[in-house]
């Protein structure tokens, strides 16, 4: 029986793996942080809006949290979206 085959490898590293692209922006992680607030935001608003009207059986429910961080994340979505867009 022949002993184990030896396996050379070689890697090479070339620039283009270490060094990001110039030809494509760079997505800041702040700019995924806003899109996520942004879409939780859009989600919260219209339940926040419904529940006015038909208030849920809940102690804090006359507090119209649902509304409020809906508002507030949308915009907190908004700004962040557009202040770390890629392409900036």
């Amino acid at each position: 029986m022949a002993g184990p085959a030896k396996h050379v490898h070689t890697h090479s590293v070339s620039s283009s793996a270490t060094a990001p692209s110039s030809s494509r922006p760079q997505l800041s992680i702040w700019f995924f942080v806003g899109a996520l607030c942004l879409t939780y935001g859009l989600v919260l608003l219209p339940v926040g809006i419904y529940q006015l009207r038909h208030p849920p059986s809940i102690v804090l429910a006359g507090l119209h949290a649902t509304l409020y961080w809906g508002v507030l994340m949308t915009l907190f979505g908004v700004f962040y979206v557009t202040r770390f867009r890629p392409g900036r």
